[in-house]
C-alpha cells in the first residue's frame, strides 16, 4: 500500500514508473511483429549492436547527455539492422546465422570500447557501464517526456502502418504480391524496434532489453489469435510488469530496478504459458483428461 502512495507522491518512483510504463507498451505492441515474423534474436542483436554506439558517441562528444548517447545507440541499431539485411541477401547465411554474427562482433566491439573508456583518466566517463544493465533510478522527467515522445511516434507509425505490417507478419509473400515493398517495410518496421530498444536501455539495459520485447508478445499470444487484441495484452503486460518492477525495487533500496522488471514480466509469461485458456498447459492437460476419460467410458 505504502509503494502505491509513493507512486502518485516520490518524484523519483513515479519517473521510474512512468519511464518503465512507457517502455512496456512500446516494446510490447513492437515485439508482438518480431515474434510472428520469427524474429525473437532481432531485438537480442540491436540492444547489443547499441553499446559500440553508445561507446563513440561519448567518445566523439565527450558527452553523457543522454540524448547525445541514445543517438548514437539508435544509428549504431539501424546500421546494424542494415548490416543483417545484406548479409541475408548477399550470401547463404541464414537470418538466424546473421543475427548471431552481428550481436557478437558489434557487443564484443562495445566491450573493448567501454574498456577503453574505463581506463582513460577521465572521471566524467563514469556510469557509462550503467547502460549494460540499466539504471532506471536515474530516469527524471526529461528522460519520460523523450521516452513518450520517441516511443508514441514509433506507435503513431505502427497505426498509420499496421494493415501493411500485418500483412508483413502473416504473409510476406502476398503483401509482394499486392504490390508492396517487404524489403522497405521490413526496414521500416526493424527501425521502429530500434527505437524501443533505444528508449529501454536506460530502464533495463543492453542485456535485458530482449526480454523486454519478446515477452509481453509471448505471453500475449497465450490469450488469443487475433493481432489487435494481442497488441492490447502485450502493452499491457509490458505496462504492468515495469509498474509492478519499480514498486517492487522501491520497497528495498538494494532491488535494481532493470532487473526486477524482468523478473516481474517472467511471472506474467509463466502465467500465461500455464493459466490461458486457449493455449495454457494447465487447461490443456485438463482437455487431455478428459478426452481420455470419455474414451475410457
Amino acid at each position: 500500500m505504502g509503494g502505491l502512495i509513493e507512486l502518485f507522491t516520490d518524484y523519483t518512483l513515479r519517473n521510474v514508473a512512468l519511464g518503465s510504463a512507457l517502455l512496456g507498451v512500446v516494446s510490447g505492441v513492437l515485439g508482438c511483429f518480431a515474434v510472428l515474423r520469427r524474429q525473437g534474436l532481432l531485438g537480442d542483436a540491436l540492444a547489443h549492436a547499441a553499446l559500440p554506439g553508445i561507446c563513440l558517441a561519448y567518445l566523439l562528444t565527450a558527452s553523457k547527455t543522454p540524448v547525445v548517447l541514445l543517438l548514437g545507440a539508435a544509428v549504431a541499431g539501424w546500421l546494424a539492422t542494415l548490416l543483417i539485411l545484406q548479409i541475408v541477401k548477399h550470401t547463404r547465411i541464414s537470418e538466424d546465422g546473421a543475427l548471431g554474427i552481428v550481436l557478437s562482433t558489434f557487443f564484443a566491439f562495445g566491450i573493448v570500447l567501454l574498456t577503453f573508456i574505463t581506463k582513460r583518466s577521465d572521471a566524467h566517463q563514469s556510469g557509462l557501464d550503467k547502460f549494460l544493465f540499466g539504471q532506471a533510478a536515474t530516469l527524471v522527467e526529461e528522460h519520460v517526456i523523450t521516452m513518450a515522445a520517441l516511443g508514441g511516434a514509433a506507435l503513431g507509425m505502427v497505426a498509420l502502418l499496421y494493415k501493411e505490417f500485418k500483412l508483413l507478419a502473416f504473409d510476406a509473400p502476398f503483401a509482394a504480391s499486392l504490390g508492396f515493398d517487404t524489403n522497405v517495410l521490413s526496414v521500416l518496421l526493424t527501425s521502429l524496434i530500434v527505437i524501443a530498444i533505444v528508449i529501454g536501455l536506460q530502464t533495463v539495459g543492453v542485456v535485458l532489453m530482449a526480454a523486454m520485447l519478446i515477452g509481453p508478445a509471448v505471453a500475449a499470444r497465450q490469450w488469443t489469435d487475433r493481432l489487435g487484441v494481442m497488441i492490447i495484452l502485450a502493452a499491457l503486460f509490458g505496462a504492468g510488469a515495469g509498474v509492478a518492477g519499480a514498486l517492487i525495487s522501491v520497497s528495498d533500496k538494494g532491488i535494481p530496478t532493470g532487473p526486477m522488471i524482468i523478473l516481474s514480466l517472467t511471472v506474467i509469461v509463466l502465467c500465461s504459458l500455464f493459466f490461458a485458456p486457449a493455449r495454457g498447459l494447465v487447461w490443456d492437460a485438463l482437455r487431455r483428461t478428459r478426452q481420455r476419460a470419455a474414451l475410457a467410458k
